[in-house]
């Protein structure tokens, strides 16, 4: 058996909550609610929201019992060779890559927006050219340039340094959201009479409260970046999935309370055709104070997106370098700092490509992304769902944790509830007559991506294959104590 490398066990539970929260909420939640109340109309989104992030709790069941029992870096990647075998981990290693790293450029980008609409006159400096029908300048794209540079450095310097951070900066971001819901709800310019209409004219209710929910993978992707941190844990595993569940719980709130301050503040119909609809809103009731107070909340936001992604991307990439499907060196650690500092720089290096293109077509990129995380929820809950046994006679993980199977029957079926939600929500993305259809442009970027994948693993994938069985299940899996002493045969499909 060949070393297997592992990750120091410094993650406070505060922390991993705020990994999950802080990458759930970035720029998003303080820049579209205008956008989503548009195709929505308010309260259609409030309960799309809310709806959304109910069907997230049910998917997370089947993450809770995965992260109890196998707490490994890799996530879906780890869980996908337990459940099926080593060619479905590559697929859903190889679609969870892409969509981190994606998220990682988007809110590197979504810092030069904020500049852009706070202070045009800097962010509109050293024009280049036009991609798609965005400009592209200079200054913003040193802007993104710098920040990623500086999250890349704090996050090589240490896991203690990035969760400590993300904890203060997603405090920060909630009590910034907290001032802004209050000063809304108390001002006296600010009128229920403004959520009027409650959904958007000629849509029906439930056509309004569904162009929302299936978004929702979008919307709250960021609490599976537990699973990627659960090998650092310094508390017991099991306490994995209380911390999704209050994530989503705080993260769906969040969405709520910044749709409804919003609505409160202005007419929201008048708010579709701004640029900031958000940020006018908050400026007509509070003035600068609350343009200030919105501009340091939703800063807030994109730098826990940009930390907690730049630690899930790279725990990711290093399961994946000590499993030998990519090249070993993202399986090596820090001398100093014992972090898996390989995947933070290739994180970094590839997102310094993208200010480059401008948002426009990062965007695209990013709507493909959402469909490689939510491949990745459907392998969660399938496997969870092949491990539970509907009687009660042991599964096969029963009979090795000696887990308490009267329960098993009712967490089977929340597994095929999860896994039924992501194939729902992966159908909304694909289907061109969904609402959530992601975009011709998109979908090309897909297939584009798709087929680097291929390429690669004809490639790669001959010396993986390789590799015996139970040498794999060392360096994915580990030994007891860190994951399973035995796993499913490789040939259960």
């Amino acid at each position: 058996m060949k070393e297997r490398k592992q990750l120091a066990k410094t993650l406070k539970p505060q922390w991993v909550w705020a990994i999950a929260l802080g990458s759930a909420i970035g720029w998003g939640a303080f820049v579209q609610p205008s956008v989503w109340m548009q195709g929505s109309g308010p309260l259609g989104a409030i309960i799309g929201f809310g709806i959304g992030a109910a069907l997230m709790m049910i998917i997370a069941v089947s993450y809770g019992f995965l992260i109890e029992h196998f707490p490994v870096s890799g996530g879906e990647f780890a869980y996908a060779f337990l459940g099926f075998n080593r060619n479905h981990a590559y697929v859903a290693g190889w679609f969870l890559v892409l969509g981190y790293i994606c998220i990682v450029a988007l809110n590197a980008s979504a810092l030069s927006l904020l500049i852009k609409y706070i202070l045009p006159s800097v962010a509109e400096q050293g024009y280049m050219y036009s991609l798609a029908g965005w400009d592209v300048y200079l200054a913003e794209v040193i802007i993104a340039s710098v920040a990623l540079v500086v999250f890349a450095y704090l996050n090589i310097r240490g896991t203690t340094i990035s969760g400590r951070m993300q904890f203060i900066f997603v405090i920060c971001m909630l009590v910034g959201i907290g001032i802004l819901t209050i000063g809304a709800v108390s001002h006296p310019s600010a009128s229920f009479s403004n959520l009027d209409p409650l959904f958007k004219p000629d849509v029906s209710m439930w056509s309004s409260v569904i162009v929302i929910v299936a978004i929702a993978p979008w919307a709250f992707v960021g609490f599976d970046n537990i699973p990627q941190a659960a090998e650092e844990f310094n508390f017991p595993p099991k306490k994995g999935f209380m911390l999704i569940i209050l994530s989503l719980i705080c993260a769906g709130l969040v969405y709520i309370f910044m749709i409804t301050a919003t609505a409160l503040a202005a007419p929201w119909q008048d708010l579709a055709n701004l640029q900031w609809g958000t940020g006018d809103a908050m400026t007509g009731i509070m003035g600068t104070f609350g343009l200030i107070i919105l501009a340091t909340a939703l800063t807030m936001g994109v730098c826990t997106g940009l930390n907690g992604f730049f630690v899930a991307s790279s725990r990711l990439l290093f399961a994946m370098g000590r499993a030998q499907i990519i090249p070993h060196v993202f399986a090596k650690l820090h001398p100093k700092h014992g972090t898996p500092h390989a995947g933070i720089l290739f994180t970094c290096a590839v997102c310094l490509i993208s200010p480059w293109f401008g948002r426009q077509v990062l965007t695209w990129v990013v709507d493909m992304s959402s469909v490689g995380v939510t491949i990745a929820y459907i392998y969660t809950c399938v496997v969870a769902f092949k491990l539970f046994k509907w009687s009660n006679e042991a599964s096969l993980v029963d009979q090795f944790r000696a887990l308490p199977s009267v329960a098993a029957p009712v967490k089977k079926t929340f597994s095929l509830l999860g896994a039924i939600i992501g194939f729902v929500f992966l159908a909304l993305l694909l289907i061109p007559v969904s609402p959530a259809f992601m975009g011709i442009p998109s979908l090309i970027a897909l297939f584009i991506w798709i087929a680097l994948g291929t390429g690669f693993f004809i490639l790669k994938g001959p010396e993986f294959n390789k590799i015996e069985r139970k040498e794999l299940e060392h360096l994915i899996l580990g030994g007891r104590g860190d994951g399973p002493a035995a796993v499913p045969p490789e040939n259960v499909n």
